[in-house]
């Protein structure tokens, strides 16, 4: 998992929760890399795994909940990051529709070693897009938050509901119908 997913998760986890956490979590965590992350390294899920696990029992907030929050979080970090991905659209619909063929293209150019999830669209209209989302990872509640933020931040809303295809998040079907 690219670094840039650890430091902004640790830059949420400082803002939200406070340096004392992080070090807790660091440390509960066991991590093979010491809780030490650069943007631009590679790092093995299993230790976000451990991080997101830790900070849930740090926090006794649920760890989905703890992920979408991240999701959240992390869009505007990408954003900032790479304000070119986002400045090629000008509607959140036009962006979701443009994830597997533009924006996941422009990543892997970037970070060729990143391992993205896939986006199968189903059916978009001028209001609304149902896409399925399959990841080995099944964090589909980062995706969830992701597209949420999307409407924020072109200012606009959404309904956004999900359905697990398999019980264990790999393979999720979003519907999202925007409205107002």
């Amino acid at each position: 998992m690219k670094g840039i997913v650890f430091t902004e998760f640790m830059e949420m986890v400082e803002t939200s929760f406070g340096l004392e956490t992080v070090d807790n979590i660091i440390e509960k965590s066991d991590l093979p890399s010491e809780g030490i992350y650069t943007s631009v390294g590679t790092y093995d899920f299993n230790e976000m795994v451990r991080l997101i696990t830790s900070l849930s029992e740090e926090t006794n907030l649920p760890m989905g909940d703890l992920i979408y929050t991240f999701g959240l979080y992390l869009f505007n970090s990408l954003g900032k990051a790479h304000p070119e991905v986002i400045q090629s659209y000008n509607t959140p619909l036009a962006l979701l529709y443009s994830i597997e063929d533009h924006i996941h293209v422009h990543v892997k150019k970037l970070y060729p070693d990143a391992e993205l999830p896939t986006f199968k669209i189903l059916e978009k209209t001028d209001t609304s897009i149902s896409m399925i989302y399959c990841s080995s990872r099944g964090l589909y509640r980062l995706a969830h938050g992701l597209i949420e933020k999307t409407f924020e931040h072109f200012n606009g809303k959404a309904d956004i509901s999900y359905e697990l295809l398999k019980e264990d998040g790999t393979e999720v079907k979003f519907d999202v119908v925007q409205h107002g």
